[in-house]
């Protein structure tokens, strides 16, 4: 996208009271593709991160929102530059197994899947201090087993480091058209037990999230919340979900009523969670940090109300917590 549609799209999130802006990009199309490179050429930029690094700062400059990148695997460097225009990154760790990357394996022609470049870039991150968001996906060929291993490996980066602010269950959706087409995704059985386990071995604290839109058909997504999940994760009125795009999001009005329902109340919250607004602040950026302190309330919320008889909801954010 120009500059001009990144901040047109962002402009009409702010409208509809929006407080991110993710981007999610696949890693150096510039290196495959040479119309990328050209394209990124004609702009004075030598990579695609450079003109992520651009459009970060334009969003923060121009409009209320927080960028949130994950831009796949990033560089120290990289890194480190993208730290200063986000108020948090992330990257899927998908899974530790060593079988998936196998010939034959769903991860065997993607190299930058393979455990070991994953788990490294987690801790690369644990290194830099910054705040970070991952997950595993589950339904690809892994055992339970293997799920338990990544969640323990996720508990004892975050123990090392405390820079691991939420972690997403995420239950894999076939597309058409791929090797993976005809792959049938856990069960519903399946997830309930993953979130509990993620509780479980991830402890009170953790935020776990498990999108809502990706089990939207029959509302069964309520149950995750006595499994032990706390964030439905973000739901944009703006946008559809580009890396489910058959997947719609919920009507948020319907998400707030049903999630009180079961006793929950919906709070808006920053790329960043509330706890990272305070009691982690160092790991934020200074003029971030000012910037989100100014405008949270004092628990670190973004101060809307959401409870059902809110006034247009889905007009008010992007972010949903329950707390």
């Amino acid at each position: 996208m120009r500059p001009e549609e990144v901040l047109a799209v962002a402009r009409a999130g702010q409208q509809k009271g929006c407080r991110e802006a993710l981007f999610v990009l696949g890693e150096r199309p510039e290196v495959r593709y040479p119309e990328a490179r050209r394209w990124l050429t004609e702009r004075g930029c030598d990579s695609t991160v450079d003109y992520l690094f651009q459009m970060c700062q334009l969003v923060l400059r121009e409009t209320s929102l927080y960028p949130h990148t994950n831009a796949g695997i990033l560089t120290r460097s990289e890194l480190t530059a993208l730290q200063q225009v986000n108020a948090s990154l992330g990257l899927m760790l998908e899974s530790t197994s060593l079988r998936l990357s196998e010939p034959g394996g769903p991860h065997a022609v993607a190299p930058s899947k393979h455990p070991r470049v994953r788990v490294n870039a987690l801790r690369l991150a644990g290194e830099l201090g910054i705040p970070f968001t991952t997950g595993i996906l589950v339904g690809i060929g892994e055992t339970l087993e293997e799920r338990i291993e990544a969640l323990n490996l996720i508990r004892d980066l975050h123990q090392r480091y405390g820079h691991i602010q939420e972690v997403i269950i995420q239950n894999f959706q076939a597309k058409p058209g791929t090797a993976m087409a005809a792959a049938a995704g856990p069960s519903f059985a399946e997830m309930l037990e993953t979130i509990a386990l993620a509780r479980l071995i991830l402890g009170r604290q953790m935020n776990i999230q498990a999108p809502p839109n990706l089990s939207a058909t029959d509302r069964r997504y309520l149950e995750y919340l006595g499994a032990g999940l706390n964030d439905w994760g973000g739901i944009s009125p703006i946008t559809i979900d580009y890396v489910n795009p058959e997947a719609p999001w919920p009507h948020l009005q319907e998400l707030t009523n049903r999630t009180a329902e079961r006793g929950f109340k919906l709070r808006a919250r920053f790329p960043v969670y509330p706890e990272y607004i305070y009691e982690k602040g160092h790991l934020i950026p200074s003029e971030l940090r000012g910037r989100l302190r100014k405008e949270a309330d004092s628990e670190g919320y973004i101060p809307f109300d959401l409870s059902p008889r809110a006034e247009s909801p889905s007009e008010r954010t992007e972010l949903w917590r329950i707390n």
